[in-house]
């Protein structure tokens, strides 16, 4: 098998098989064996385990940020520079939540990998999203902009607390469903975003926003 041929093998198969059995459970022979490989050639291209979860996760994620990014710079021009704080918590948790949610989604290899990552708390991960933030020093650019009278501090709680939701949502939306015994319906993915895109204007200017769901989504 060609070397670039192998390694998206490698990949593929550690993506798989993660996003089906979490990260503690999958050892590299198990990968090796799926991907039809030797493990020479899981230490020649990754190195060892964590590398190889280090470049799924960053692979994914970098698309991620792509997209938030990209929606974040169409809401400032529609704004002239300046866009509505709600577009700007909508560009940053939207995203994330489409990627994961809902039933064009959830069933895929990548947004259950992406939703294992958002649950399992493993080093490499941690590692990554502690040090991959200047997308959201971007955000926070943004927020100041939208609202130059507001204590800078705030914006960071802002989108502390607006991606804390969208993670806990991914996480736990098995047990929302049943708390809520249906009633709150984890396909309507824009009705969630809706949702904690509401509840972070709030906290951040004490007024409501108009959301851009269906009606049903918002119904209590």
């Amino acid at each position: 098998m060609p070397s670039d041929q192998t390694r998206t093998a490698i990949l593929a198969a550690a993506e798989r098989l993660y996003a089906d059995r979490g990260f503690g459970d999958v050892t590299l022979r198990d990968i090796v064996a799926a991907a039809n490989v030797n493990l020479a050639a899981v230490n020649y291209h990754f190195g060892s385990k964590d590398e190889l979860i280090a470049e799924l996760f960053v692979t994914r994620s970098l698309a991620t940020n792509r997209e938030r990014l990209n929606e974040l710079k169409r809401a400032e021009e529609a704004g002239g520079g300046r866009a509505d704080i709600a577009a700007i918590l909508r560009a940053l948790v939207g995203p994330t939540l489409r990627g994961c949610l809902g039933p064009d989604r959830e069933r895929s290899t990548a947004a259950r990998f992406m939703i294992r990552a958002s649950i399992e708390s493993v080093p490499p991960i941690r590692r990554i999203r502690n040090r991959e933030i200047d997308h959201l020093r971007k955000f926070a650019a943004a927020m100041r902009r939208s609202l130059p009278d507001r204590d800078p501090v705030d914006f960071y709680w802002g989108l502390h607390f607006a991606l804390a939701m969208a993670h806990q949502t991914i996480r736990d939306s098995e047990r929302l469903t049943k708390l809520s015994e249906g009633m709150c319906d984890l396909n309507d993915v824009q009705g969630i975003i809706e949702r904690i895109v509401a509840v972070t204007v709030m906290a951040l200017t004490g007024r409501e926003v108009e959301s851009k769901a269906p009606t049903r989504a918002l119904a209590r």
